[in-house]
């Protein structure tokens, strides 16, 4: 999403300087051409050659040196940037911009730009709730400054609060998402992740093998995209999006009761998740034995759980219900009637047993099948490609519809 995409990386003097060298490198491995403006005293915690060396760029430090070309470096600078980020964001980078004081080149830079100019605040936490910086960051904001909020941790101080730097994948991400077209603003998506758990005793569960990478993906296209979106997402080891309301579970019910929920107050259901469709009958309240002998067996009677897509796609109004099928065998057969029994408007589809494809997987091989009984087929892609392929399709119903 960053390729050929102009930014300009400014670094002040704080000690969250290391982190944003780490900034730089994912920006320049997401194809970004990337500039580095560092205040002087910025240089005394990271060198610049660590930038140039990463940005495959000069580094600008000093506004007067003999510039290395006919253009002025901070008018340049400021019109061939597509998006300027400020990290670290002191409190004296925040307040020399909030009253227009331009008395170096990086806050020249900022001046002169009419890009999208991003601020990711780092200082102690004391400083960061000032009320001088937080006025100063209020009105920042309304002229159009953007922010990315700090996270809460110990500091360099020894101090434990806000005022923490977002980190490096954050600050990345959140500049990708500023590029995609917000074509679904309105919109409240909800989509369903990752496996549920149903437990047999105190110690162990039966699950699946759902890493909720495909759910998450989608639900960070739709966040990209201007939705407002509720992530439902069973247990998984991932970090959801930022910017997405998040609802954990473990059990199938959990995660229907959840669904009901929101389902009501949703435009799009998209039920990416692997819910068990049985769970035990009975779940003991202590550690199950193992008995010794070897004939002993262990029989459980399983009982069904509420199927989710089924359930919502009968009762859907103006909604719009996307459900999944992973398959082993027969896989068009299975998915179109699911897609009828279901009532869905579209059913993606995949055989999991071929590799790149399903669970666990950065990379999905999938057929989408609509009411229609239009059949598409799709190359292998990663799943990041076939969440906008979703989306997309997603939102050309919504414009049918309206």
């Amino acid at each position: 999403m960053l390729k050929d995409k102009n930014i300009i990386v400014g670094v002040t003097a704080g000690i969250a300087a290391y982190k944003v060298v780490d900034v730089v490198s994912k920006l320049k491995k997401q194809d970004a051409n990337v500039e580095v403006i560092m205040t002087e005293n910025a240089t005394k915690f990271v060198s610049p050659l660590t930038f140039q060396t990463l940005a495959l760029n000069p580094v600008y430090v000093d506004m007067f040196k003999e510039p290395r070309n006919y253009d002025v470096e901070h008018i340049s600078l400021a019109e061939k940037a597509d998006a300027f980020l400020i990290a670290p964001a002191t409190a004296n980078i925040i307040g020399k911009i909030a009253n227009g004081i331009a008395d170096d080149l990086l806050t020249t830079t900022i001046m002169a730009t009419k890009s999208k100019v991003v601020f990711a605040p780092a200082m102690n936490t004391n400083m960061y709730l000032n009320p001088i910086v937080q006025k100063n960051m209020d009105y920042l904001r309304s002229l159009g400054y953007e922010f990315i909020k700090p996270g809460i941790g110990m500091l360099a101080c020894q101090t434990y609060g806000p005022g923490r730097m977002a980190e490096p994948i954050d600050i990345v991400e959140y500049l990708v998402n500023s590029f995609y077209d917000k074509d679904l603003i309105g919109q409240k998506i909800v989509v369903t992740a990752g496996p549920t758990i149903e437990p047999l005793d105190p110690v162990r569960y039966v699950t699946n093998h759902s890493s909720g990478k495909m759910g998450y993906k989608i639900a960070e296209e739709a966040r990209n995209r201007g939705a407002e979106v509720i992530l439902i997402t069973g247990p998984t080891t991932l970090k959801p999006p930022m910017g997405v309301e998040v609802i954990r579970v473990d059990t199938t019910r959990e995660m229907f009761n959840a669904v009901e929920e929101q389902f009501h107050q949703c435009q799009v259901l998209i039920k990416a998740a692997a819910p068990l469709d049985y769970r035990p009958e009975v779940v003991s309240d202590i550690k199950i034995k193992k008995k010794e002998g070897e004939k002993d067996e262990l029989n459980i009677k399983y009982i069904r759980n509420p199927d989710i897509a089924a359930h919502f796609g009968k009762m859907k109004k103006n909604q719009i219900v996307v459900g999944f099928a992973a398959e082993t065998n027969d896989l068009i057969e299975h998915a179109k009637d699911k897609l009828i029994r279901k009532n869905l408007d579209f059913i993606v589809a995949n055989d999991i047993s071929k590799d790149g494809a399903g669970f666990k997987t950065d990379t999905n091989l999938v057929t989408i099948i609509d009411k229609n009984g239009l059949v598409t087929d799709y190359p292998i892609l990663d799943k990041r490609q076939v969440a906008k392929i979703i989306i997309d399709k997603v939102k050309d119903l919504i414009n049918t519809r309206s």
